[in-house]
């Protein structure tokens, strides 16, 4: 064989090479091709998609962290106000009660001292009566004395 036969034969070998390539192998590579580049960009939106959700995520979870500190602090604020409500409660009842017990012991203070002013007079009405009856251990006229004592001892 020559070598125009053999090269003839070897481009003819080479061609049906390429004519079954294309008919039966192209195709399935080229299936193949295809459905990876799909794969890649379902993978490449998923991505992203799943990128933007998670942004959007991170914002709603800035807002809620905003929302509860807030609620948060607006909790403090009236906590903070009601246990100062709470203190000036417990302040003015604490006044008022002194109050009470300092108008209470001036009741009582009042009340003895009129007693002991009763009982003093008492005192001084049997004194005057006693010291009276040893000066005049004579005849007493002791109606007219005792009114005149009694007198006496009211002024006092």
């Amino acid at each position: 064989m020559s070598i125009n036969a053999t090269l003839l034969a070897q481009c003819l070998v080479f061609l049906a090479l390429v004519w079954f390539t294309m008919k039966f192998i192209w195709p399935q590579v080229l299936e193949a091709i295809d459905q990876r580049n799909k794969e890649i960009a379902d993978g490449l939106e998923a991505a992203a998609q799943g990128r933007s959700e998670l942004d959007a995520a991170q914002g709603r979870i800035e807002q809620l962290v905003s929302e509860a500190r807030s609620q948060a602090s607006e909790i403090i604020e009236q906590a903070n106000g009601r246990a100062s409500r709470i203190v000036d409660e417990a302040r003015e009842e604490g006044e008022r009660e002194r109050l009470r017990l300092v108008e209470s012991a001036h009741s009582e203070i009042e009340r003895e001292t009129m007693q002991a002013r009763d009982e003093l007079r008492e005192q001084v009405a049997e004194l005057a009566i006693a010291g009276a009856e040893k000066i005049l251990q004579r005849e007493i006229d002791a109606g007219v004395h005792g009114a005149m004592l009694q007198r006496f001892a009211n002024r006092i």
